[in-house]
Parts: C-alpha cells; structure tokens; sequence
C-alpha cells in the first residue's frame, strides 16, 4: 500500500467498494438476482493494520485472511470489523482460528470440523459457530477439499455435532486465463449446494466463490460470498 494520508486512501477505498458493488450489481441484474445477497468477503492479505482500519471506515467491514498467524497480529487492532478465515487451517491452529474468526470458510474435511466442533464449546460457549465446507469441485490435486460425492456424509455427520452451524459451501475456482472458463466450477458448486438441499439436508445456503478474476461469473451462478483482494487492495507484495 501506498504512504498517501489516511483520508485519501479512505476515498480511494470508498471508491474501490463502489466499483465492486457495481459489477456485482450489473451480474446480478444478468442472472435476476438481489444485488443485496451478495457480500464482499475483502481479503486483506499482506494488507498492514493501519490501511485496514481505513478499508473499514470506508464500509469494509468484512475481511478475510489466508493464515490465522498473520490474523493474529491484525485482528486485535481493527475494530468493527468480521473476520473470515479463507485460507486452509491446519488442525494445530484451530483453537487460534475459533478465537479470531466469525467464521471458517475452508473446513476441507469432516475431521477438522469435529476438532472445530470440540473447541468452539470452550472458546465459544453457548454459540453455534459457523462453517463453511470447501468443495474441491474439479477434483484438482493442487487443491484441498471435500468431493461433491462426500458432501451428503459429511453433512450428515456435522449435523450431529453440538456446536458447529453448517452455513453453506465455498470453492476455488479453476485457474483460467478467461473468467467465463471458471463458470462449470461454480454452476457444480451450486448445482450440489441445491441438490444436497432439496434433499432436506442440514447444508445452509451460503456459497463462497469467485476472486477478483472470476467474481462476476461466480454471481451470475450463484455466489453470495465474493472473495475479492486486488480489486480493492490493489496488487500487494508477498513475502514469502
């Protein structure tokens, strides 16, 4: 991010968001659907604390992070703001996970959700702690997730554990060179996502997908969660 003082980078923020909205909007009115359904999950990766508080003050104000480590050291500086851990959670960070984020997108198996499910009941009492089950839809090696084919198991299994709310489905979608190429990974998502609930299945109807290369093909199938970074944040520099 750029040194620019804090209430240029608000606008330049505000400006962003308005951007985004709009191509939501204009998807939205190709696929006939509710622009309102739709929310901007911000990825603030690499993305330092200050010029976060500024995201937030320009409307924001829910933000998604890749590594619960480097969560760690932003989420306690930020106020009014959610937190989605988008990124995979190994099992060891999982107590650190449940005590930072409102919500875990990437559940990529049925065991971790059990150890979510088991610490959320110390760390979050008296809650019912919201998931997301990531669905590696094209079956690519590279990715983690759960196979369409498992998804009825596992929803059923999750179903019975004490703590756990399952709220929907999120995937990545295919690495393309033409958004319109990442289309049958979302209409799938979908499609089990519907399917799995008209089967009177506890799966909600939350579906995360779409990045800031593919996000208005996402919305057009369906999506009512957009994991969008460079389009707000602009291109950012990786450490590692």
């Amino acid at each position: 991010m750029s040194d620019t003082g804090s209430g240029e980078r608000i606008e330049r923020f505000r400006a962003a968001r308005a951007s985004v909205l709009e191509r939501i909007s204009a998807a939205c009115r190709r696929a006939g659907r509710d622009p309102a359904t739709v929310t901007i999950v911000a990825v603030s990766k690499t993305v330092p604390p200050d010029a976060i508080r500024d995201a937030v003050a320009a409307g924001l104000d829910v933000l998604g992070e890749n590594r619960v480590q480097e969560a760690a050291a932003k989420i306690p500086l930020i106020a009014g703001a959610r937190w989605h851990l988008v990124g995979p959670l190994q099992s060891n960070k999982a107590r650190r996970a449940i005590e930072l984020f409102d919500v875990v997108e990437s559940v990529d198996s049925v065991a971790l959700a059990e150890r979510i499910d088991r610490l959320a009941r110390e760390v979050r009492p008296g809650i019912r702690y919201p998931i997301l089950l990531q669905v590696n839809v094209d079956a690519d090696p590279a990715k983690a997730g759960l196979a369409p084919a498992e998804l009825e198991a596992a929803a059923l299994r999750i179903a019975g554990f004490e703590t756990l709310e399952l709220r929907g489905l999120m995937t990545i979608g295919r690495l393309v060179i033409e958004p319109e190429a990442a289309r049958p990974t979302f209409r799938r998502l979908r499609e089990v996502s519907t399917g799995l609930r008209d089967a009177g299945l506890p799966v909600g109807p939350e579906l995360s997908m779409g990045m800031t290369d593919d996000f208005e093909v996402a919305v057009e199938e369906g999506a009512t969660m957009v994991r969008v970074g460079r389009a707000l944040f602009g291109e950012r520099h990786h450490p590692d």
